[in-house]
């Protein structure tokens, strides 16, 4: 299986917010073409926040999500919201919304990474970018 496609994603602006707003619209073009898509925190309290965003951030947009709470459990939404366990049957894009790269990120075809204007979030950025580099992963970058 080849190394997956990582993509980060850089925001100007500032903020938790802008970062999960941005999430939100790559969980959604991954669910529109058919994709399923982990999305994974280290911050467990976030998780609600961005299940909310995910019914609000866009007028007449809907991405079918729910949150598993058991390692390999199934989901079976096309999107799963995850603060740990992973589900068995996702493996299309993993949304990294955690300050360091996951285990088992090669499981994925594709892992997305957000960045914010805040200087802590891009400092850990920066790390994640150089762990993928050294796993021979050339990751993209897209300012937005």
């Amino acid at each position: 299986m080849p190394p997956p496609r990582v993509d980060f994603y850089v925001s100007e602006a500032a903020g938790v917010d802008a970062r999960l707003r941005l999430a939100c619209r790559i969980a959604e073009k991954a669910y529109l073409a058919r994709q399923t898509v982990v999305v994974l925190f280290d911050d467990a309290a976030l998780l609600p926040k961005f299940d909310e965003m995910l019914w609000t951030f866009g007028d007449g947009t809907f991405v079918p999500h729910d949150a598993v709470t058991t390692e390999g459990a199934r989901c079976e939404a096309p999107v799963a919201l995850t603060a740990g366990p992973l589900p068995a049957d996702h493996a299309d894009v993993l949304i990294n919304l955690g300050s360091t790269v996951p285990n088992h990120f090669e499981k994925f075809a594709r892992v997305a990474e957000f960045l914010d204007a805040r200087p802590e979030v891009r400092a850990a950025g920066r790390e994640r970018f150089k762990t993928y580099r050294g796993k021979a992963i050339e990751p993209q970058t897209h300012n937005v």
